[in-house]
This record gives structure tokens, C-alpha cells and sequence, in this order.
């Protein structure tokens, strides 16, 4: 209760220092304060348009693309136990191309847009290599400020593209969510009181290290990706990614990022959709970026975003170009995650894809990012050998 009461005493003191005099800019601020306790959290992570600023988009006028009803499959022993310890509020399962186990929990509804968090960044993953493809981006080993050129000066002069998109950018960054005065808290107050991401970013000047030196997870890393493209394209995020993918993909609801007060998508983390939808991304990649004969996402970035590129430390989880891979992967997995419990594990092998959402505040503890991976493993062997007996 103590450490409570010097949390809000802090965001008082942050009201008044900031002038704040705007009542939508204060309910934001005490909606960050509050966004991850336990009698909101759950609520809150189906309903973020409700809390932020946001940028809505349309899924298009086309028809809802398909996922077939597969035979049902029974979870693996110790999964029932697992989906409530860790807070699972969704989990849509597909084996070869059908949902062979869909659920909803902690009073949730499929028809729920659920923030993505750091799912996000494979997405936008997925919007750069069309973008590279289409020329618009020569290479992804440009300076990011040959697109972004107000960056030059700061933490990200001399890192390029690539760089950034391996998490080794080399810039300094606070990532601790725990921390109020974190980096990444600090940049979550800026979303809330309708600041400038791209400012924020720009204000950014130290180093831990040479761009390319080693891997360190900056989610600002996302965000000079995101204004890569827009410096490239002249375009917002938003409608690229609905021309590109979003309509192409038939989703079953339009969308939203969370956006700062320039009216900027919030590509490192703010991508709300149905958990369906998340799966439709999922099966996608899994074969290759192609979807209903289209090819959305060039195979070849497929391939080259989802190996294991970035300087991470031996032992530890693996890192391409905004997709992750467990420390030992197996042929075909790679997966995106978001905290507090945010998945979408493929394996391109099994053709399995898993999309979950979670509002699980124990998501830090030791561990528990291990058997997240090995219950996913566990799910997916039982999926594809459901389908292949």
C-alpha cells in the first residue's frame, strides 16, 4: 500500500508539474497508472480504445476470409491448469490451415479486440519487407536516417536498417515495466498525455554500445522502424498496413492502434484486433506470406525476417528481424510475443499456429517465459498429431 501511495503521489506531482488542464489528458495519465492492476487489467486489454488515443482502420469491404472448423482436439494434461495460473483470456489453435481449438476465458468474447503489445512489432516486421520489395526502401541495410533524417544527431545516427530490426541498435533504454521512472514508462506517459513518439525518440542520445555490437531489446527500435516507412513512403502506418495486409488478409473486424498525439500509430505495441485475426496473421507467414492464392508478405522476407540474425547472447532466446525463436528452435517455430502473455507461435513444420492473449501480471517471474514455450510445444505436438493419425 505504501509503494501505492508514492505511485500516486508521483502522478500528482507529474499533473501538476506538466499543467495539466485537460480532463481526457488526466484520465489518460491515471489510466496508464492503473492499466495492469488485477480487477482492471483483463477489462482494460479489451478495451484500450476506451483509455487512448486511437487511430481506427478498416478491414476493407471484402469478404471474411475463411478458417475452417478441424476435428476438435482434446489440450494436453496440465494445460487447464496452466491457461488459469497464467491468465489466458484467449486461444485460437489451427492445424493445417483449421481451428482445431478455440476458447475464451476470464469473461472474455471472441468478438473481443484485444491489444497485441509487442506482437505488434512482427507485424510491422511484415509491412517493411513489402516495402523493401516494392523499392520504396533500397536496401535494408541503409542508415535508418536516410529515411528518417531527423534522427541524425541522436542515439540512432550510424545504425542501420537492419540494425534496428535485429533489437541491436546499440542505444540505451530502460525496459524495466516495473520501474515507474523506466524508459519505457516514461514513453508510456508520453502516449497518455498525447505527446510526440517521434520527439521522444529524438531525445534519445546515449549508447550502451556500436549499432550491431549486440542485442539488447529497445521497443523504440519498432518505432524508428515505423518512421523509416513513413519517411519512405510519405504515408502513415495505418493505411499502408490495411492496403498491404489488413484487407488481404479478410479480417473479421476493423482494427485500431493506439496512437501519440501526432496522431501516429503506436507500431511497437498499440495493434488491437480479434484473436481469430491474430491467427489469420499466423497461418499466413506459416505458409510463407502467401493467403486464399495472394502472396501478402514476399516469401523471401518471410524466410529472412524469421531467422535467427541478431547478436543474442548463446542460451538465450533468438531474435530476427522482429520475430523471435526459443533458445533451442526446433525446425519451422518462430513466434511473436507481447507482454504479459501475448503469443503467436508457429510451426511452419506442423503447420500449427497458436494465437493467445493473456493479462498475466506474473509474466516476469522466473521461468515462466520457459514453460510458456514448452506448453505451446506441448499443444502444438498434440495438434498436429490429432491431424496426422
Amino acid at each position: 500500500m505504501r509503494k501505492l501511495g508514492y505511485i500516486l503521489v508521483a502522478v500528482v506531482a507529474i499533473a501538476a508539474l506538466i499543467g495539466i488542464t485537460r480532463g481526457e489528458e488526466l484520465k489518460r495519465l491515471m489510466a496508464v497508472q492503473t492499466l495492469f492492476d488485477e480487477g482492471r487489467i483483463v477489462e482494460n486489454f479489451s478495451n484500450m480504445d476506451a483509455l487512448f488515443n486511437t487511430v481506427p482502420m478498416s478491414r476493407g469491404d471484402g469478404p471474411v476470409s475463411p478458417l475452417p472448423e478441424g476435428e476438435a482436439v482434446t489440450l494436453p494434461d496440465g494445460i487447464d491448469d496452466w491457461i488459469e495460473t497464467r491468465t489466458v483470456t484467449a486461444m485460437v489453435v489451427l492445424s493445417g490451415g483449421e481451428i482445431v481449438h478455440e476458447d475464451y476465458y476470464q469473461g472474455t468474447a471472441p468478438e473481443d479486440r484485444r491489444v497485441s503489445w509487442s506482437v505488434a512489432k512482427s507485424w510491422l516486421s511484415a509491412l517493411l519487407g513489402i516495402m523493401i520489395d516494392e523499392g520504396v526502401i533500397a536496401s535494408i541495410d541503409d542508415p535508418v536516417t536516410t529515411y528518417a533524417p531527423s534522427l541524425e544527431g541522436t542515439a540512432y545516427d550510424g545504425a542501420t536498417i537492419a540494425q534496428v530490426a535485429n533489437m541491436a541498435s546499440g542505444v540505451a533504454f530502460d525496459e524495466d515495466y516495473l520501474d515507474f521512472w523506466s524508459d519505457i514508462n516514461r514513453m508510456g506517459r508520453v502516449i497518455a498525455l498525447g505527446g510526440s513518439l517521434d520527439d521522444f525518440t529524438r531525445d534519445l542520445m546515449d549508447r550502451r554500445a556500436k549499432p550491431g555490437a549486440e542485442w539488447y531489446y529497445v521497443s523504440m527500435d519498432t518505432h524508428v522502424l515505423g518512421m523509416v516507412i513513413r519517411g519512405a513512403t510519405g504515408e502513415r502506418i495505418p493505411p499502408l498496413l490495411e492496403d498491404r495486409i489488413i484487407e488481404p488478409l479478410g479480417l473479421e473486424a476493423d482494427p485500431y492502434y493506439m496512437a501519440d498525439g501526432d496522431g501516429n500509430a503506436f507500431v511497437l505495441g498499440g495493434l488491437n484486433l480479434r484473436t481469430r485475426d491474430y491467427a489469420r496473421f499466423g497461418q499466413m507467414i506459416a505458409q510463407d506470406g502467401m493467403w486464399q492464392g495472394q502472396q501478402i508478405v514476399p516469401a523471401d522476407w518471410v524466410e529472412a525476417s524469421t531467422t535467427p540474425t541478431a547478436p543474442t547472447a548463446q542460451g538465450e532466446a533468438r531474435y530476427g528481424y522482429q520475430w523471435w525463436l526459443p533458445a533451442d528452435p526446433q525446425p519451422g517455430e518462430v513466434f511473436a510475443i507481447g507482454v504479459y502473455g501475448q503469443y503467436i507461435w508457429i510451426d511452419r513444420t506442423r503447420d500449427v499456429v497458436i494465437a493467445i492473449n493473456s493479462a498475466d501480471r506474473g509474466f516476469t517471474e522466473p521461468g515462466v517465459f520457459e514453460d510458456n514455450v514448452e506448453r505451446l510445444r506441448q499443444i502444438t505436438r498434440t495438434a498436429h498429431e490429432a491431424r496426422t493419425d
